[in-house]
This record gives structure tokens, sequence and C-alpha cells, in this order.
């Protein structure tokens, strides 16, 4: 069965042009989506050091924001993409395709608010037939909402994993200088890499990591060559798995918090589900529960969302009862409160998990 006649949506290739074109004449370049001309500008321009800029990181980030590899001009794959999303990807993959990392990308697998998942034909020396390319998102085109709120109590990193100590650069990104942002972005996918890496250290049922470059991580695929590993939230379920697959996902939840990981965003449409197992995605809003001071109430709506999912397939589940057991049961202080600002109004999942709370709020005692 096709991966797309499973109910997962991909975003047309028209609307990828629309919005790069939107953005292009808004803004004048992206990352890999500029003229040759305005290329070797920046090029030449990013040779000299930047005023009062003393780390790598930064000058790897200034470098970045309007040059790409002319070598990479030349690649071609065997996915059609549009003009825009072409270069978007030369400029993302480039760096894996010269590391031999990959030998094509073969088509579009999903589209999401944050980046796009690709199908990669990998290099004989991956040892893998195929590979998963999360792609970010040029940041303007991104559409996470509040992401602050994740990056509370996280510390910033910069592309190669080490933490951003200068205060030059911390400046910038508190003010979210155009060099700040570009920061934040690293930070933001370097965060998601090192989870993975953790996470499929500690044995989790997450995608295995290969590589990350400055917009993209390579990851193991779920799926075969025609077709990629749909969603929980789409699979009908044989009932016999309902009960089985409920214990593995609480046994991750158990692994994320032995790993000082909370995902964030868990839910049946962030569950891989393929040959009767189940893969973890989606890390990159995923926050130290000793750190982040909301970290209880993230939980608690992770946990619910998931078994919102389960009580539909028929189990009996208490979310409230079973997110305070695994709490306490990791070792970490619980707070009795949900932070409202993580609700959104539009989100079926979220206003079910309102209702749920204010009728337990109601009950006597």
């Amino acid at each position: 069965m096709d991966f797309l006649q499973k109910g997962m949506k991909t975003k047309p290739q028209s609307s990828f042009d629309e919005e790069f074109d939107e953005l292009v004449d808004t803004f004048g370049h992206v990352a890999g989506v500029h003229s040759l001309t305005s290329r070797q500008k920046a090029k030449k321009a990013s040779t000299a050091p930047a005023p009062g800029v003393r780390d790598r990181a930064a000058q790897d980030a200034l470098s970045r924001l309007g040059t790409e590899d002319e070598s990479r001009e030349n690649l071609n794959f065997s996915y059609q993409a549009s003009r825009h999303e072409a270069g978007w990807l030369r400029d993302s993959l480039g760096e894996f395709y010269e590391h031999r990392w990959f030998d094509d990308v073969l088509r579009l697998v999903k589209g999401g608010k944050e980046a796009n998942v690709y199908l990669c034909a990998a290099n004989p020396t991956s040892g893998v037939p195929w590979l998963a390319a999360k792609v970010y998102r040029p940041r303007m085109l991104r559409n996470l909402r509040k992401d602050h709120i994740y990056r509370e109590g996280r510390t910033d990193l910069d592309s190669s994993g080490r933490v951003i100590e200068d205060d030059g650069l911390l400046h910038a990104m508190r003010k979210r200088s155009t060099l700040g942002l570009e920061l934040l972005h690293a930070s933001w996918i370097e965060h998601e890499y090192q989870t993975l890496l953790k996470l499929h250290a500690a044995g989790a049922d997450s995608p295995r990591p290969f590589a990350r470059g400055h917009n993209a991580i390579l990851m193991g695929y779920v799926g075969d060559a025609v077709t990629a590993a749909p969603t929980l939230n789409s699979v009908d379920l044989p009932r016999r798995r309902v009960r089985p697959l409920f214990d593995r996902v609480v046994h991750n939840l158990e692994i994320l918090l032995a790993c000082r990981r909370i995902h964030g965003d868990l839910s049946a449409f962030n569950i891989l589900y393929w040959e009767e197992e189940i893969t973890l995605i989606d890390f990159p809003q995923a926050i130290d529960p000793e750190q982040n001071p909301s970290a209880y109430g993230i939980f608690v709506r992770d946990v619910t969302r998931m078994c919102q999912y389960f009580q539909e397939q028929g189990l009996r589940v208490e979310p409230r009862a079973l997110a305070g057991d695994l709490w306490r049961k990791a070792g970490y202080r619980r707070s009795p409160q949900v932070d409202l600002r993580y609700l959104n109004a539009e989100d079926a999942a979220d206003r079910g998990f309102w209702e749920q709370v204010r009728k337990e709020e109601e009950k006597p005692g």
C-alpha cells in the first residue's frame, strides 16, 4: 500500500514554490535559494571575520547566511523538486552527498510544519539500503508555535554540539539578530540530534541518527522502497496489538525520563507503525525535566494525548494517574499544575485534555 494512501498528507509541490517565491520576493534570499550573483557577493563578503565575532561557530553561521558551495550546483536527484526546493536541498544535503552518506534523493516522504522528510538511497558504505533526511524548512517558513517555551532551561549549542559561551553570541541570540536567529536555528537542530543519539544508545524505539548537517539530520528510515511507515493515528490497529503497543510506548516514556528527556509533542501522529512495531519520531522540542520549569505539565500533556489514542482503541487507562506514577518512578519532583500556555484551542487533542482537567478539578474532595 502506498504511503500516501495510509492517510499521511504531504504538501503539494506547487505550494513549496509559492512559499519560496513569496519569501524570496520579500526578503531577497534564503540560504540555498538565491542567485549566483548574490551567492558570489556573499561568499566574497564572508571571507573577512565579522567585527566582534570571536567564535568559529558564529563565523560558520554568518558564512551560511548567503553562501552555498558552488560544487553542489551540479547535484541532480531523482526526486523532481521545484526550483527553489532543489536549491534548498542542495544546500541542506550537499555535505552529506559529498561525504558519501547517500547517492540519491528518491522522493518526499512527508512535508511538515517545521521540516520535510525525504527518502534517500544510501551509499553502500552506510550499511543500510535507505536513509531518511529530515531537512528543516527555512526559518522564515517554519510554523512551530511558541518554540521559546521549549527552549526554557536549555543550554544553547553550536553546530558541533558545543555549549555556546561567547557573550557576543549569546547577546545576538537574545536580541534575535540575523546571526542570533541563525544560531538559534542551529541549536534547535543540534538538540534534536543529541536527543536522538542519547535515546538510540539507551535502546529507545527511535530512529538511529547517522549524521547531522547545518540544516538537516540523516537518520534511519522506517519502511521499504515504495512504502514509508504510516503514523499510528492512521492505522487500523489489530485488537491483539493494542495492549502490547501501549506497554511499549510506556516503556519508551520510561527510557525518555531516564535520559532526562520529555518528548514535548507526543501523540499518535508522532509514532510510526511498521511490521507491528513502533518508532517515536520528531524530537526537536524535547525538554529536560530537571531544567524546564513547566516540565511536568508538558509531560502530562504528552501522556494524555498518547492515552487518548489507546482509549479510542478500547483500552481503559487513566492518563494523569499514569503520568504521576511514571514521574515519581523516575525520581522527579511533581508539580500539580498544568501550564495552560501549552494548550491550543484549535487542537482537538488539547481541547480534550483541557476538558479532562476541568472535570477532574470539579470532582468533590
